[in-house]
């Protein structure tokens, strides 16, 4: 009897982790995703700051298939799963499976707050990315012949919402791209009259890192001129206004929204027990309970690892995705698999030129060694030699130049 066939949904970092692992074992690989490329999410924020290209963050599945010995890959959106059956719904077919794993990741989660939703951009996909960037440099094309200096202000004001990596990093992104880049390419405006409004619910910024590297994140920030909200909660917004919790609100046309997030739909619209956020309750070994041939992982599972869910970041998901394959492949063996247990290697995140913070093994650091090891690890786990290399070319030309060559409006509203 051959090898058995895998069905793997979703090509984030999950997925793929799995799928290469899988396919080492010997294993009938499909892979479905509604895009046909693998999107290294962490960089997206510096696509929507006209920092990189959008292909150099995008991988083509089909290359990878094509590498990956009895991988194949099929694009299509998943509409449902018929358990009984051993059959996953597409919109145009279906796909039979011995194992099923759901890897669909996260959406944006707005916590229900509609206007918010409406009016908020945020970063999930290319799409949303390059959106953002044409929006950015389109208020500084407005705000260059706007006479009126309130409307000006309100132009050239950014709201940014959520202290965790993505808001942090965006928020020094941004503030660079005004200060070095756009301030040369628009001289009608001050560098000062560009104001970047960070908001944090909690008191501090990364809530998840040591105090230390919380309080260098916040004064590198206000060093480089982004103002700081903590204790502030977003509770509504208007395409021109952002509305807070304690009656004060701030003129704006750039809601950014990076406070939190939520399983994908396909959860719901399974019929599997869901969690917090939406996300699939599993087993020990990453299984769902009624159907153990059925695996969630990675930003799609809801796994308690001493009583606390894990969080939704990368190395859980690949973590997760390498684990699976395992319990998959020691099931044909006929040999048991140890639960599921998440070795936390640390976290980082990048401020803006040569400022970082970092903790790792124990230790933490700040500052140009910190930046230096994001940089290498961002690399390291960016798929294909040319995206690396052009990702490289681009880091260096800013670093010495302070110039960020994909300023491209390319679609006018």
């Amino acid at each position: 009897m051959g090898k058995k066939r895998v069905v793997i949904v979703g090509m984030g970092f999950a997925g793929l982790s799995a799928a290469r692992q899988l396919s080492e074992y010997g294993f009938k690989v499909v892979m479905v995703d509604r895009n046909n490329y693998h999107l290294f999410q962490p960089l997206l924020y510096q696509v929507a700051t006209a920092g990189l290209e959008q292909e150099s963050i995008a991988y083509p599945v089909r290359a990878l298939a094509r590498n990956w010995s009895g991988t194949t890959f099929r694009l299509g959106e998943v509409t449902g799963v018929d358990f009984a059956a051993r059959k996953l719904m597409l919109k145009d077919g279906e796909l039979g499976y011995d194992y099923l794993l759901l890897a669909t990741g996260s959406k944006t989660n707005f916590f229900g707050m509609q206007s918010v939703e409406e009016h908020a951009f945020d970063l999930k996909s290319l799409p949303q990315a390059e959106q953002l960037r044409n929006h950015i440099l389109l208020l500084f094309e407005q705000a260059s012949r706007e006479p009126d200096q309130l409307k000006r202000k309100a132009l050239l004001t950014f709201v940014v919402v959520g202290g965790g990596p993505t808001g942090v990093e965006f928020s020094g992104a941004l503030r660079e791209l005004s200060k070095y880049v756009l301030s040369r390419d628009y001289p009608e405006i001050d560098v000062n009259e560009t104001r970047i409004v960070l908001v944090e619910a909690a008191d501090s910024l990364l809530t998840a890192m040591e105090p230390h590297l919380r309080n260098y994140a916040a004064q590198k920030l206000e060093k480089m001129g982004v103002e700081i909200r903590f204790s502030t909660q977003v509770v509504d917004a208007t395409a021109e206004q952002v509305f807070f919790k304690d009656g004060s609100n701030i003129n704006t046309h750039t809601l950014f929204w990076s406070a939190g997030v939520a399983a994908t739909p396909l959860a719901g619209n399974i019929g599997v027990t869901q969690g917090g956020g939406g996300r699939i309750i599993v087993q020990s070994d990453l299984s769902l309970e009624s159907y153990p041939e059925v695996f969630a992982i990675g930003d799609t599972a809801l796994f308690l690892q001493d009583d606390k869910p894990l969080p939704m970041i990368a190395p859980v998901a690949s973590q997760q995705g390498r684990y699976v394959a395992r319990v998959i492949q020691n099931r044909e063996d006929g040999k048991n698999t140890e639960n599921f247990r998440y070795h936390d290697k640390g976290s980082m995140a990048t401020i803006g030129r040569s400022a970082a913070v970092a903790t790792t093994h124990g230790y933490s650091f700040s500052g140009f060694l910190a930046w230096l090891v994001w940089l290498m690890l961002h690399l390291y786990y960016l798929i294909g030699f040319r995206n690396r290399l052009l990702v490289l070319m681009n880091w260096g030309f800013y670093y010495f130049f302070h110039e960020r060559q994909v300023r491209l409006i390319t679609r006018i509203k």
